[in-house]
């Protein structure tokens, strides 16, 4: 479950920002503080980062930072936003998700009207997951139902949605501290999606004019 790492040095260097804005967006809850992360290294202690979720988060808020304050972005950027709503003929025809992630949904609960963030949210990952080729109609039903009963218990929690398959059975989590998580050699890991990277990525396909 180890993540790519990058050093501060060189995210400056890849995503041309300085330090001030790297810290200034840090004071603002753009970016997680659990992404710096301390290091001990030949030359002392050095600040790394995950790299995957830390060029999308970068580059998504250089996108959005000339049209938004700092503060609609810390909104726009969080994934318990709730306070927007698209029509469900909107959503399909932006092809946001697949039409079985629809599917699926709708015959778990019931058919939708309006989306919300959230919604789209569990779509999305609900989607992502599917791709995999790892996980069927059933699983994707227990992994929607899992999203719909206890992401809201997150808060603003960094975790992880994780499918392990053993045996032919299949159990899905969300995992908070994904990081330190193990199994053993005979459960596969069939999915495992970071949900504050794949909020970013659902907002860039949704478009800064979307939600």
């Amino acid at each position: 479950m180890d993540e790519e790492l990058i050093s501060k040095k060189d995210l400056l260097e890849q995503t041309d920002i300085t330090y001030g804005q790297l810290y200034r967006w840090k004071r603002k809850k753009l970016i997680p503080d659990d992404w710096f992360i301390r290091k001990s290294t030949f030359t002392g202690q050095e600040t790394f980062f995950p790299r995957e979720k830390m060029i999308v988060r970068i580059n998504r808020i250089k996108e959005l930072k000339d049209s938004l304050s700092l503060d609609e972005l810390a909104n726009a950027l969080s994934p318990k936003k709730k306070d927007v709503n698209i029509s469900r003929k909107d959503f399909i025809e932006r092809n946001i998700v697949s039409s079985n992630a629809v599917a699926i949904f709708e015959e778990q609960f019931s058919e939708l009207d309006t989306i919300t963030f959230q919604t789209s949210l569990y779509l999305y990952l609900l989607d992502k997951s599917l791709e995999t080729g790892e996980v069927g109609w059933e699983e994707g039903m227990q992994i929607i139902q899992t999203l719909h009963d206890h992401f809201p218990k997150l808060e603003e929690k960094r975790a992880s949605l994780v499918v392990l398959r053993k045996m032919g059975v299949v159990t899905v989590l969300l995992v908070t501290n994904p990081n330190d998580f193990y199994v053993d050699e005979k459960t596969k890991v069939a999915v495992s999606l970071d949900i504050d990277t794949e909020v970013d990525k659902l907002l860039n396909s949704l478009g800064a004019g979307g939600f």
